[in-house]
């Protein structure tokens, strides 16, 4: 079995406020066709259009926090949906309150919505699972901002084993048993005896993984929660000489971030949330790769693919 689709969409990049050639953080994550939009900053509409993204399929939204850069396009992406004659429900992760800003929205605009919103309210004391299918998992990762925040934290569940055609003619072992070798069981051959299923099978491919650590000061023991993600976003708002600032604002640098994708043995660094005040983002790149150097920029309109 080949492994399946497993792709990060970068909408958005802007701490703050949007630049002339960053939006507000915005990231849509297809695994295995479930599309998950990761956080909604003013303007995230607009960019699944530009980028030709499949609305209707977003079945699930997770916001990170209350700070407006990360969820201020929610409310007109609701409408629009609805509007475009969705019937699916929806599904949306994030604090509390924000079930409560929608709702007053809707009613003082006199907003319905023909499909349903469900709401799953997240914590930031502990990593939690949220979400679960038969393909995937989704766990909440807290952060330390200066509001409530979560990060996420998306693993592939494991695929069944491949089943080796040639070994079972080899082996002498009907086809009619590849049900149970792909629930993991031994299987019989056509003499009656058993044949383990390792000797029948292929390894699958390694399960995935992605961690989105959004607006959060660098604190060491994040990286426990998310050891050994493939694909790491970790917030870049500041270089290094704004360490100060990044400290009083509860945020982090590019180094910092990078000293996070050490301490969790990550494979890959994707650098966003950069402040308005840089146009040129090379020193960011610059900076985390010292320390990290399996790192990239979070570039809106790119596709990263594990």
């Amino acid at each position: 079995m080949s492994a399946q689709t497993f792709e990060l969409f970068i909408l958005g990049s802007s701490a703050a406020t949007p630049t002339a050639s960053r939006n507000p953080t915005s990231q849509l994550l297809n695994i295995a066709e479930r599309f998950f939009l990761i956080d909604c900053g003013e303007g995230t509409q607009m960019q699944l259009r530009k980028f030709k993204a499949r609305f209707q399929s977003i079945n699930h939204i997770f916001i990170s926090h209350l700070h407006g850069d990360h969820f201020y396009g929610l409310p007109g992406f609701l409408a629009t949906m609805h509007l475009l004659g969705r019937k699916n429900d929806l599904t949306i992760y994030g604090p509390k309150e924000l079930e409560e800003i929608i709702s007053m929205i809707h009613k003082h605009s006199d907003t319905y919505l023909n499909y349903e919103v469900k709401f799953i309210h997240t914590q930031n004391k502990n990593k939690q699972l949220i979400f679960e299918d038969e393909k995937v998992e989704v766990y909440s990762v807290p952060l330390k901002h200066r509001i409530a925040t979560t990060g996420y934290l998306f693993k592939e569940k494991p695929l069944p084993r491949n089943i080796d055609k040639y070994k079972l003619e080899k082996l002498n072992v009907s086809f009619a048993e590849i049900h149970k070798l792909k629930l993991g069981l031994d299987a019989i051959d056509n003499n009656g005896n058993s044949i383990k299923n390792a000797d029948l099978t292929i390894d699958p491919p390694n399960c995935r993984s992605y961690a989105f650590c959004s607006d959060t000061r660098f604190f060491e023991e994040l990286a426990n929660d998310i050891q050994y993600v493939d694909l790491l976003y970790h917030e870049s708002t500041f270089l290094e000489e704004k360490q100060d600032r990044a400290k009083h604002t509860f945020h982090s640098t590019a180094k910092q971030a990078a000293k996070i994708a050490t301490l969790a043995n990550a494979q890959k660094l994707i650098l966003g949330h950069f402040s308005s005040r840089y146009s040129n983002l090379d020193e960011f790149l610059t900076e985390a790769k010292s320390i990290f150097e399996n790192t990239e920029l979070a570039i809106e309109g790119k596709l990263f693919s594990l």
